[in-house]
């Protein structure tokens, strides 16, 4: 049977979805209420309108009111469609007016039944009465009446089996223990066909844990001390699963059946019964929930008190008051509980979270019947009813005092020194960006104190012991300091004062002097140090370039003094970016070799008037900075530790230039080239440099290594066994620059050399002095009874060559 229906649901892809499932030519669609009553005043003969309840702001309920509230529409037949589970919403439809209700997800067969079912229903008048009968039967409000509808049935036997056949509820008519009759529904329920019920007793398709209850009231009823009974059962189906069922049994006396006659109803409940199911392990979920969590759920008024409809049981232990305490503000209110402090501003936030809709979250303090204040997190929303206006506020709010200590300790960990407890660079940049962001209009400066030794403290004396130092120093310094002056700690070997409200430049200098006097009381009295001084003007905007630049100047005082200190000028930085730009340079050369070169000075023998050697000098040149001097380089990549690798590229340099020399005959030829003290303290060094001679293939006895004699202040003994190891290879050790630093010829005996390199100031006095007054032959002479040949650097005329 065709018939015209309304569809009225906001999703164009749903009414679509449904007006395929009809398959009806007659089938109208509407998305809104405006859509909807236009097609309701053009279509007078509409059969049947389907509202979806979902739309959003409760249209649908809105719709079906204004049908139903409509004098001339109130008569229109509407089937309402909701959500799985939303009972309410089915149960508000059917109040509002609905003949019936269909669930969604739409199962195709079901809705085209239901839509079949009452067509058939229209077409017989009395249906609806005789379906109210048996409705109110069932629900035991008018068992009285049960033989007025044997007298309906008998007037209209076809009324009866249209009505029975198609009864939403299963029906059946017992007499004794026999079924005389089921319809569909009651099939359908059960499974099984009436042929099939004739032959079981129904306390064997009963379920077990039902059957007592079931037999209880069943013997009664035989006994005529009841006339009716109902119950909810489970009866089991053929494939082993089982129906839940509201059962209603009631005695029946129709002329041409017997007394013990009676009339069976079912109503399918199962989906109620899971939903029923699931609510309780909702339920008991939330109370889990609620039991274990650190704080307390709430509903409560959108206040100032923040006036309490529901508070759960963790209300004493977050706040030490009992829930009834805070219901409806009865001994005090929830507001009164907030840390004063941030009363309003929880106000505000919420205010602002409402306005946007958005979940709520909020950090705040507040104070426990004992007085303990305890930081809580509060996370929530507001209710709104149907015109969108706030009902209440529902959340939780929990005790998180625990984290916020721990956060502090973070907190307090990351702007602190472990070792001296001094706020570190981090806390430091803080409070320079703070007084740049408020513009602080005194006078500033940070003084940077850099000690510049202090790893080979460590190295010398371990590292406990240079902990210790650097705890005895910011004891010092931390006396030093006032309310205009503060110390920090920015790194292990550099602490910072940052000064305010200074008058002149010169308070600086004088402070840096009490600094300098006050270092010099440690307990040990080799620490090297500088102070940088950087005073603050607007071009020093940002904290990194503040502390970048009195680094710059810390780095630029003199190297012999034990403590120093420098203002800053951009010369300075000038003078680092060179640093850094020649240290990139460095760093190329150690990679692919690009900008080092060699230069090979003669060793000329006087004697045997010819060439008996060479000096390597090792030169550096780029195309930003040109030629660089080898003493500007070498000090940076002795700083960085570049030397190391920087020295093994020499090495193969100097040997392959040697092994050209050796190729062409002039196999006595000896190869001088220097070594820096880090790279012949290394373990490694007497391993690198077999490695670069097996490579080369040179003669280790053409090799002279040139040390200087600063090399010998620490730990002769050690050096000297590591000179031995070189000699037993063949290889000739020489000092250069004898006589200018650490000299002393009674030493000379004891070393493992083989030359001195007389230093260029004793051959440059032999221009100006004369002959007999010059030392240079008594330096000459006690060498050669040591046993050491000597070499003279820097001849640069015939009176020098004469004199040697």
């Amino acid at each position: 049977m065709q018939a015209k229906i309304l569809i009225i649901d906001s999703s164009k892809k749903e009414s679509i979805l449904i007006k395929n499932i009809l398959c009806d030519p007659n089938v109208l669609t509407a998305h809104n209420s405006s859509e909807a009553m236009k097609e309701i005043e053009k279509n007078e003969d509409i059969d049947f309108i389907l509202i979806d309840l979902d739309m959003p702001q409760k249209e649908g309920f809105r719709i079906l009111e204004a049908i139903k509230s409509n004098d001339k529409y109130c008569d229109l037949r509407i089937i309402t469609l909701s959500s799985f589970g939303e009972l309410d919403s089915e149960i508000m439809g059917l109040r509002l007016g609905a003949i019936d209700s269909v669930t969604k997800p739409i199962d195709q067969k079901l809705l085209r039944m239901t839509i079949d079912m009452h067509l058939k229903f229209k077409s017989i008048n009395s249906l609806t009465e005789f379906s109210k009968e048996i409705m109110d039967l069932f629900s035991g409000r008018k068992a009285a009446e049960l033989i007025a509808i044997n007298d309906s049935m008998k007037k209209s036997e076809l009324l009866f089996r249209g009505i029975f056949n198609q009864a939403p509820i299963g029906i059946a008519i017992v007499r004794e223990n026999d079924v005389l009759t089921v319809n569909p529904m009651y099939e359908k329920i059960l499974g099984r066909t009436q042929e099939e019920l004739s032959k079981i007793n129904w306390q064997n398709i009963t379920h077990p844990e039902d059957l007592e209850e079931d037999v209880k009231y069943f013997e009664k009823f035989k006994d005529r001390e009841i006339d009716s009974y109902d119950m909810e059962k489970r009866y089991l189906r053929p494939d082993g699963s089982y129906v839940w069922v509201h059962m209603f049994i009631k005695r029946i006396s129709w002329s041409n059946i017997s007394d013990n006659s009676h009339l069976c109803l079912l109503q399918d409940i199962s989906s109620r019964k899971y939903i029923e199911k699931v609510l309780n392990e909702s339920e008991r979920s939330k109370s889990v929930l609620l039991a274990n969590l650190p704080g307390m759920a709430y509903r409560c008024s959108y206040d100032r008190n923040w006036t309490m409809h529901f508070v759960s049981e963790g209300c004493y232990v977050l706040t030490g008051y009992k829930a009834e305490d805070l219901l409806n503000n009865t001994k005090l209110s929830f507001n009164d509980i907030i840390v004063p402090e941030y009363r309003d501003t929880l106000w505000a936030e919420w205010e602002q979270t409402l306005s946007l809709r958005e979940q709520f979250k909020y950090e705040y303090e507040i104070i426990a019947a004992d007085g303990v204040r305890k930081w809580v997190l509060e996370m929530g929303q507001g209710v709104y009813d149907e015109n969108g206006n706030i009902e209440a506020l529902e959340g939780i709010i929990i005790d998180i005092s625990e984290l916020k200590e721990r956060e502090s300790q973070i907190q307090y960990l990351y702007e602190h020194d472990y070792l001296t407890d001094l706020h570190n660079r981090q806390f430091l940049e803080k409070v320079l960006e703070k007084d740049l962001y408020y513009r602080y209009e005194g006078k500033r400066a940070i003084l940077l104190v850099n000690l510049h030794n202090f790893n080979n403290i460590n190295i010398t004396y371990g590292y406990n012991f240079g902990e210790k130092i650097i705890r005895e120093l910011s004891e010092i310094l931390i006396n030093l300091c006032d309310k205009n002056c503060q110390l920090y700690q920015i790194s292990l070997d550099r602490f910072a004062f940052y000064i305010k409200d200074y008058q002149q430049s010169k308070e600086l200098a004088d402070f840096c002097e009490v600094i300098i006097e006050k270092l010099n009381t440690l307990s040990i009295n080799t620490i090297k140090g500088s102070i940088g001084i950087l005073e603050i003007n607007n071009c020093e905007a940002e904290p990194s370039s503040i502390l970048k630049n009195a680094s710059i100047a810390s780095e630029s005082t003199f190297d012999h003094e034990t403590f120093s200190y420098r203002f800053f000028d951009y010369k300075m930085e000038e003078k680092i970016m060179r640093e850094a730009r020649i240290t990139d340079a460095l760093t190329q050369s150690v990679i692919s070799g690009e900008g080092l070169y060699m230069k090979f000075q003669p060793i000329f023998d006087i004697k045997a008037e010819r060439i008996h050697g060479f000096e390597a000098l090792a030169r550096l040149k780029t195309t930003e900075l040109g030629e660089i001097s080898p003493m500007e380089f070498i000090p940076i990549a002795e700083k960085t530790q570049l030397i190391v690798p920087l020295g093994i590229r020499i090495m193969k340099l100097v040997f392959r230039f040697l092994k050209e020399i050796e190729e062409k005959g002039y196999d006595s030829i000896i190869m001088s080239f220097n070594i820096s003290a880090i790279q012949l303290f290394r373990e490694d060094f007497l391993l690198k440099l077999k490695e670069v001679i097996d490579e080369t293939k040179v003669d280790p006895y053409n090799l002279c290594i040139e040390i200087t004699e600063s090399i010998f202040v620490d730990n002769l003994k050690e050096i000297n066994k590591k000179l031995e190891k070189l000699k037993e290879l063949g290889i000739k050790i020489a000092i250069d620059d004898f006589g200018t630093g650490y000299s002393s010829l009674a030493r000379q005996r004891e070393l493992n050399i083989d030359c001195l390199k007389l230093d260029k100031y004793f051959i440059d006095k032999l221009k100006t002095l004369n002959w007999e007054e010059a030392i240079t032959s008594d330096i000459i002479s006690m060498a050669h009874k040591l046993g050491h040949f000597v070499v003279a650097e820097g001849v640069e005329d015939v009176k020098q060559m004469q004199y040697l």
